[in-house]
């Protein structure tokens, strides 16, 4: 770390690839561990509530916290504030002790407005709730369980407001442990307060929990924050805040920025207002159904995102620089990778989707009826994860460049659409699985559709080299699958395991023989494996230092 003297960008010491290195190793960590509570979590709730009308109310009121995630942490405020500070930081590097430090300028232009807009947003949440919750799920028998909930995880529209800040700050100065361990502490305030509070509150609790988990976001990363800007507000010739002219200018700039970014976070996350509002006419436990079968089968999604998470402020500060060829090549190799470990976690999902709904969930108040329909509709949804993982790498390469851009809001709006239309008829037909192949079908959409447009964006990718690195990877995900299906016999214990291993060697087979990309990288770390053609971005061409992958040279 630099000390409190220097004004240039942190996290250059050591290297960029050992820096990257450790950061993805700090998000890896922290995401499983996340992950991990996120389970425990979701198996509190299914062991204390089960999959009935209580639960469906709590996760028609969780609909403000997931919404607001998308918008305030995953999506929107970080496709905008990364590439923003980075720019900051670049502009202190080339001037390190001229006039305003750019970086806490952007911050009290920005940060105070922002947190007045999210809390005034917060509290007229609180007040509309009886009049939001029929719009979300019309017919709900539980909806005035459902109003109490949503009173309390409206709380989570400010709170994630300023997580998410800091987070993008955070991760732009090269700071990943905090950001990263965010969803450890909002799990652990769910967990929390079910458990002390659970047996007097009932499902309340869990409301209740998701505010306090919100907080604890915010706790976490803001004496991190506050450190790193004093460090530069202390450091011998920095300058004063810019004037209040500045800060105006910044904040239109950064509006502009956020619209589309904006636009495209809502339109994503109303995937999510679609499957409620038309699982709500369906029996009692649709909803808990799709959301349990979600929040399983996203893991492989969330684990793969995390190259792409980390990776996105080395492509940003690439772009700041100039250096838009080292940002594709980074942001090639990241899409590959995310999308090999997502169509691996994939097949697995789907072969061992019984076992390991009943290993995490069937006790308590969840039935074997709960575990069959649970895993009918995880099947189903995991056939949407390959898409969704590259709306998520695609996305943040389309505005790396912190630019105005419509073309991804489009593309979205496209997919949501196509899901509406669908889902309305599945959910028909045939209920939960039909609302859930309607999600696959619009994110499969969109991501189509990023992909044929990426060269409107401002990170050059090879559009032939993606398409054709995906479709080796979905073939060897399909033979995955098929031969993880036909081993996951007998008892879940014994079951799951041996389809996760049937599944993974088998994909890691077909793979090399496919020379899929990525698959093949790795190849290099095995003995006897590293004679094996490797797919290399650009032609072949090493990456430049600045952009190289986060794996260590093969035989260094």
């Amino acid at each position: 770390m630099p000390g409190p003297s220097s004004r240039k960008a942190p996290g250059r010491a050591g290297g960029p690839g050992r820096v990257l290195a450790r950061a993805a190793a700090l998000t890896a960590g922290f995401t499983a561990v996340g992950a991990l509570l996120g389970l425990v979590r979701d198996q509190l709730l299914a062991r204390s509530f089960g999959a009935g009308g209580e639960t469906d109310a709590f996760l028609v009121a969780w609909t403000v916290p997931e919404f607001a995630a998308t918008l305030l942490i995953e999506d929107a405020m970080a496709l905008v504030l990364v590439p923003a500070f980075a720019r900051a930081l670049a502009r202190r590097s080339a001037a390190p002790a001229a006039g305003p430090d750019p970086v806490r300028a952007l911050v009290r232009a920005t940060l105070p407005r922002a947190a007045l807009v999210t809390a005034g947003a917060a509290g007229l949440l609180v007040l509309a709730a009886p009049r939001v919750v029929p719009l979300l799920a019309p017919g709900l028998p539980e909806s005035a369980l459902a109003v109490d909930c949503t009173r309390s995880t409206a709380t989570c529209v400010f709170s994630f407001a300023l997580a998410g800040y800091a987070s993008a700050a955070l991760r732009a100065h090269g700071r990943y442990a905090a950001p990263a361990a965010i969803y450890v502490a909002y799990n652990a305030g769910i967990i929390a307060a079910v458990l002390l509070l659970g047996p007097a509150w009932g499902v309340r609790a869990a409301a209740a929990g998701v505010a306090l988990g919100g907080a604890a976001m915010v706790l976490l990363q803001a004496p991190v924050l506050w450190r790193r800007l004093r460090a530069v507000a202390d450091a011998p010739g920095a300058g004063a805040p810019g004037p209040v002219a500045d800060g105006g200018t910044a904040v239109r700039a950064l509006l502009v920025v956020l619209a589309p970014a904006i636009v495209f976070a809502l339109t994503r996350q109303s995937q999510v207002l679609v499957e409620r509002f038309l699982a709500a006419p369906l029996p009692a436990g649709a909803i808990s159904h799709l959301n349990y079968a979600q929040k399983v089968a996203q893991l492989p999604m969330v684990l793969s995102l995390m190259l792409c998470t980390v990776s996105f402020p080395v492509v940003a500060r690439a772009l700041a620089a100039g250096d838009t060829a080292g940002a594709g090549r980074r942001a090639e190799r990241d899409l590959l990778a995310a999308a090999a470990l997502v169509t691996l976690g994939a097949a697995a999902v789907i072969a061992g989707a019984p076992g390991i709904v009943e290993l995490l969930f069937q006790r308590g108040a969840f039935d074997p009826a709960d575990t069959g329909a649970t895993a009918t509709v995880m099947r189903v949804y995991a056939l949407g994860l390959l898409g969704q993982t590259l709306v998520g790498g695609l996305v943040r390469c389309y505005f790396s460049a912190a630019r105005p851009l419509w073309y991804p809001a489009a593309a979205m709006a496209a997919g949501v659409a196509l899901t509406a239309v669908a889902g309305a008829y599945g959910a028909r037909s045939w209920g939960a699985p039909g609302i859930a192949a309607a999600n696959a079908l619009g994110i499969t959409l969109t991501a189509t559709l990023l992909l044929c447009g990426a060269r409107r964006q401002s990170v050059p990718l090879s559009v032939r080299r993606l398409a054709g690195g995906l479709a080796r990877l979905m073939a060897a995900g399909a033979v995955a699958t098929a031969a993880g299906w036909a081993s996951a016999t007998g008892p879940a214990p014994l079951a799951v395991p041996l389809a996760l291993a049937v599944t993974t060697a088998v994909f890691l087979a077909a793979a090399l023989l496919l020379r899929a990309p990525a698959v093949t990288e790795l190849a290099a770390f095995v003995p006897g494996l590293g004679g094996l053609p490797v797919v290399r971005p650009r032609g072949g061409r090493p990456a430049p230092a600045a952009t190289r992958s986060v794996l260590p040279k093969a035989r260094r």
